[in-house]
């Protein structure tokens, strides 16, 4: 990849790391909304998970325009943008919440994916390139933990600024959503003035396109294999992922635990857990695809575990699951970017668009949820983990 070997990158790190710590946050709003709506306003399962989906759309919708933003005004100022997006979509927010619209709602969530889009374009890419390749998933393990560590932040940031956590309505909402505003136009000027430095992977340039030979006689996009099977993995993989780390409240409840809010923290942990390995085993320990293989058979073990075990008991699976799917994406980015050259961009794009499986398979899971119960929900998962086992295994080997 193209940089300064001796250069360090610990700054650019930790700016980046405050914005995955933001996606996780924006996206763990979720699991907060969805059993606040549910409640107040007489919602099915299926038909409150349909947040999700309106959150996750935006990414089939715009992970190109994304792309094409990156190529124009670079990086930094692309993730600038998705900030100044966020905090419209919370204008939005706070007017649904006025009008007790769920219909407002899901433009509030559309709004607000649309911003997701925008920095996942930006980020992802970003930290894949920011240094060797073989190290991607090292790097984007220590974002993980920004990110994941987020998604509980979120309920309990509610919790703390609501007056009555335990009866929340949809009122309570207005200052939190003020806040939240203000945060996102303070992180667009903080985008703005941090030292990133631009970066592009090796033969992205017309003058280095000999460096990537793989790439250089390829006429389009959809000649690269490795990276078509690498999007329908991360399709799937976003899915269960949102299942393993936005239904721990949802499902405590449904299963009759007390106090479900503190459920919250299981499928963090184990992403956590999961991403602390990577950055000690990845890559001299462990290679990408083999923590791959690794993890995704944890999730079809985890999977497996939650719909066998009694009920009550079964939560604690949502850990093994959520572990299964820590270090799923930082291996699938590199994987899947791997030798694209001057199709970077273009690759970027197509995964970013594949994130919109977070609003599909949940979607499904509602319905399951609402046709077979909280805990069969949970079989929709395996299929998934097992296709991303044969991406490890042989699908991102596949060169033609």
């Amino acid at each position: 990849m193209t940089q300064q070997s001796n250069k360090s990158f610990a700054i650019p790190l930790a700016f980046v790391g405050l914005m995955f710590f933001t996606l996780g946050f924006a996206l763990g709003i979720n699991s907060f909304l969805i059993p606040v709506l549910k409640g107040s306003l007489n919602l099915s399962s299926g038909v409150a998970y349909l947040l999700l989906a309106a959150t996750f759309i935006p990414f089939i919708l715009f992970g190109y325009p994304a792309s094409r933003t990156i190529a124009a005004i670079g990086y930094k100022r692309t993730m600038a943008i998705s900030f100044v997006i966020f905090a419209l979509a919370f204008v939005v927010f706070v007017l649904s919440a006025k009008n007790e619209s769920f219909i407002l709602f899901l433009a509030a969530s559309f709004v607000s994916g649309t911003a997701n889009a925008y920095l996942q374009a930006s980020v992802n890419p970003y930290i894949t390139i920011l240094g060797p390749i073989d190290s991607a998933a090292r790097r984007i393990s220590m974002m993980g933990i920004c990110n994941k560590l987020a998604w509980p932040v979120a309920p309990l940031f509610f919790a703390a600024v609501v007056p009555d956590s335990t009866n929340v309505q949809i009122a309570d909402l207005y200052l939190p959503f003020y806040i939240i505003i203000g945060v996102f136009v303070l992180l667009s000027i903080i985008s703005l003035v941090a030292p990133l430095p631009e970066v592009k992977a090796t033969g992205e340039e017309e003058s280095s396109a000999d460096d990537c030979p793989y790439a250089a006689s390829k006429t389009s996009i959809w000649q690269f294999p490795h990276l078509l099977l690498g999007v329908l993995a991360l399709f799937v993989y976003v899915g269960v992922e949102t299942l393993a780390l936005s239904t721990a409240i949802d499902y405590a409840t449904a299963v009759g635990l007390p106090s479900p809010d503190r459920y919250a923290w299981i499928p963090s942990i184990g992403m956590v857990v999961g991403y602390i390995c990577g950055i000690v085993l990845i890559p001299k320990y462990l290679s990408q695809d083999g923590a791959m293989r690794i993890c995704a058979t944890l999730g079809v073990i985890g999977s497996l575990l939650i719909v066998l075990l009694p009920a009550q008991t079964s939560i604690w699976a949502i850990f093994l699951m959520a572990l299964g799917c820590s270090l799923l994406w930082p291996a699938l980015w590199p994987l899947a970017m791997a030798d694209l050259g001057r199709f970077t961009k273009s690759g970027s794009a197509l995964l970013t668009m594949a994130i919109a499986g977070g609003a599909v398979v949940p979607t499904l899971f509602g319905a399951l949820k609402d046709s077979f119960g909280a805990q069969n929900a949970y079989w929709l998962a395996v299929p998934c983990f097992l296709f991303i086992f044969y991406y490890g295994l042989a699908g991102h080997k596949i060169r033609k």
